[in-house]
């Protein structure tokens, strides 16, 4: 049956032809609208909304990057994200988009063609478990994957594609549902360029990067969107990373404000080889085998992996007489085969090498219907929504020696159907005082067959019913003051929910509720009274009844003991003059179980700052300084993480009206810090026993690339 597991995979000539197609989708599309007259006045646009349905609609100019003025949102630490800030900034890797979202910093432990790690409100998210993130209204999150639960692998995602990001943090929004207890964000696609473009980028390292993309206006107010990339990239690991990339998408989007729709195909492909985080006391050491080591050297050459997913979606709406009427559906396949080594040789013959490993199909629907009504004599307005989400997944653990299956720890088959329905009224009390009051109900069902341990198999189900409510009080001298309060929650590894032996010893272990809840709170303002200035403060608490997580690595799952994180956030965007934008972004948290114990790899503070210069006649420029802080890395704080300062530039000139140079220097002072860092024990061969050490993954060293972007 494992071998079977092992085998599944898309096929190389299928794949090649799906991407072919999709290229050539992008290049016809592209060329088409190079042989039509531009629509210069831009008089009609179709542009998708939060939840990924399509609207055309009339474009208005606003010059900025944000939609977060003043009477915009419902929480001060709500906001959106405009593509034009997408621009200004360069994000070193594709999930770096979510940098832009206040507060949060994102790094990586490995190769490049696997999920990031995400930090955010006194969260280490590992790879995603509590930030719930969709693209272009698909969800990215997924629940019992191979290697963490929640995992969000955003490498498919094309930064040129993006037209806002809509982001909530706090568990107080009623549409949105599983692993959003952090906060969420919905990474909204484009269905239409200005102009079709051509971006080629070349870098250090064996950096290559190239974007084909464009729209045609068809008959009947229908477009067609394509776009495709293909990147390569070696890294400045001893090890050449040799990180492959193909990617594609294409729209096809058509209708009215009143009555649209849209249909979209994506593809991706990734295969990469990994430098994993090393043990400190290598590093100081400074040889390994008789050679020499160093920071960007890696001990087992053959950690890597490869991953792909497809899907199809569709949304349509109608928005008649105040009543807006929303429905969306898609289908997903994902595969990954990752091979890891973390902890060395604490198996002296074979190594500790393992492969996790998934291949799932998910399918997903959502609608929702909004409407204007009174109650009693005040104005209101509801929405009523139903979320549905099936995953059929293949899912295993398996010891390797260099990529060959050894052992077989865990082979599963899970279904896993997670259900959701919810309402919210916002009420007008008075023209200075408005609530939102929401309630969500979410069931999960799942279905366990274990093919290595029949113990492990098994049914199990959870309900949970998650109330919202949110005050908004102004504005008052342009300034707004909210109060927000609510229950989130994240879903737990299915395999957990029905494991009664451990895997690896055989030893019996406890079951673990499919779903764990998260209870937040947050006061906040936000202000514009000063001229050319906007800015919020937020002071939140979030109360986790327990910190439940699948260790991928060991096939179990580990209860830990329940947690209050606090803190504050204080965001500005001041524009003195058109010209010139300062952002800076401060967050301070405290994070602790509730015996009093520090939450390893929870930072107590990040900063980004970042200055821009704007159309100084061809010339544009961005410095951006992102701090991520210290924290704990073991329960008693003995040991602690070191802070990482970076300093990103970005400088770019228009070489005419369809062209423009840009480069991208990362890490500009060539700082010597960490992207991530762990305390736990590692054996290396020669050493008797595990030794606990601290190991680290590096930051890259200061790297350069260089865009040339072509619109035609």
């Amino acid at each position: 049956m494992s071998n079977r597991f092992l085998s599944r995979r898309l096929p190389r000539r299928g794949l090649a032809r799906r991407h072919a197609a999709l290229a050539a989708l992008a290049w016809a599309a592209a060329h088409a609208h190079a042989q039509s007259p531009p629509n210069r006045d831009n008089s009609r646009v179709a542009e998708a909304s939060a939840d990924g349905i399509t609207v055309a609609q009339q474009r208005v100019t606003v010059e900025g990057h944000y939609d977060n003025a003043v009477g915009s949102s419902d929480a001060a630490s709500q906001g959106t994200i405009r593509a034009e800030l997408l621009k200004s900034r360069p994000p070193q890797r594709p999930g770096e988009v979510l940098e832009f979202v206040p507060g949060v910093i994102v790094t990586q432990h490995s190769g490049d063609g696997k999920a990031n790690q995400y930090f955010l409100r006194g969260f280490n998210l590992d790879h995603g478990t509590d930030f719930a993130t969709t693209v272009g209204g698909i969800p990215v999150n997924m629940p019992t994957h191979g290697h963490g639960q929640g995992y969000t692998d955003l490498n498919f995602l094309l930064p040129e594609l993006v037209q806002r990001i809509e982001y909530r943090k706090g568990p107080y929004f009623a549409n949105v549902g599983d692993f959003s207890a952090a906060g969420s964000a919905d990474i909204v696609y484009r269905t239409t360029f200005d102009a079709p473009l051509a971006l080629l980028t070349v870098g250090e390292r064996g950096y290559r990067r190239g974007v084909l993309g464009g729209s045609l206006d068809l008959a009947a107010g229908r477009t067609l969107l394509g776009a495709f990339e293909a990147m390569g990239n070696d890294g400045p690991w001893t090890l050449k990373e040799n990180l492959r990339r193909s990617n594609g998408v294409v729209t096809f989007a058509g209708g009215t404000p009143a009555l649209g729709w849209s249909a979209s195909a994506m593809a991706y492909d990734a295969r990469w080889r990994a430098t994993d985080q090393v043990p400190q006391r290598l590093i100081d050491a400074g040889t390994f085998g008789g050679r020499p080591f160093g920071r960007f050297d890696a001990i087992d050459t053959s950690d890597g992996g490869e991953t792909g997913r497809s899907s199809v979606s569709g949304q349509w709406h109608r928005n008649v007489d105040g009543q807006l009427t929303r429905v969306a559906a898609y289908a997903l396949h994902y595969r990954l085969k990752l091979f890891s080594n973390f902890t060395y040789f604490t198996d002296p013959v074979d190594g500790d090498q393992f492969s996790q490993q998934d291949n799932r199909h998910t399918y997903g629907l959502k609608a929702s219907h909004a409407f204007g009504h009174r109650l009693g004599s005040l104005d209101a307005r509801s929405e009523l929504g139903v979320q549905l989400r099936h995953d059929r997944i293949h899912v295993g653990l398996f010891d390797t020696v260099a990529r060959t299956v050894t052992a077989v720890t865990r082979d599963d088959r899970v279904r896993e159907t997670l259900a959701g329905i919810y309402g919210q009224t916002s009420v007008e009390f008075s023209p200075r005082l408005r609530g939102v009051f929401g309630l969500r109900a979410d069931q999960v069902r799942n279905r366990v067959e274990s093919l290595v341990t029949p113990a492990n198999s098994g049914r199990a189900r959870d309900t949970l019913v998650s109330p919202k409510l949110s005050l908004v009080a102004g504005p008052f001298a342009r300034t707004e003051v909210f109060f927000n309060a609510g229950r989130g929650f994240h879903s737990n590894d299915a395999r957990g929910t029905t494991t009664t032996v451990d895997p690896k010893t055989g030893d019996p272990v406890d079951k673990v509720p499919p779903l764990v809840a998260a209870k937040g709170f947050e006061i906040g303002a936000r202000t514009e009274v000063i001229r050319g200035l906007q800015s919020s403060l937020a002071l939140w608490t979030l109360k986790s009844g327990s910190e439940l997580v699948y260790v991928g690595d060991a096939g179990t799952t580990e209860a830990s003991a329940g947690s209050r994180r606090r803190g504050i956030e204080f965001n500005n965007r001041w524009v003195p003059v058109p010209w010139f934008l300062l952002d800076a972004d401060l967050a301070w948290t405290r994070a602790r179980f509730d015996n009093g114990d520090r939450i390893p790899n929870a930072i107590d503070r990040v900063a980004s700052l970042a200055a821009t210069l704007r159309n100084l006649g061809p010339w544009s420029a961005s410095l951006q300084l992102r701090h991520l802080g210290p924290g704990a890395l073991v329960e008693d704080n003995s040991v602690r993480a070191t802070a990482s300062t970076l300093t990103n530039l970005r400088v770019s000139r228009q070489l005419g009206p369809n062209a423009e140079l840009t480069l991208d220097v990362f890490n500009l002072f060539d700082r010597k810090v960490n992207d991530i860092q762990y305390f736990y024990e590692s054996q290396l061969p020669g050493e008797a026993a595990p030794v606990p050490d601290r190991h680290v993954h590096p930051s890259e060293p200061r790297t350069a690339r260089l865009s040339l972007r072509v619109a035609f």
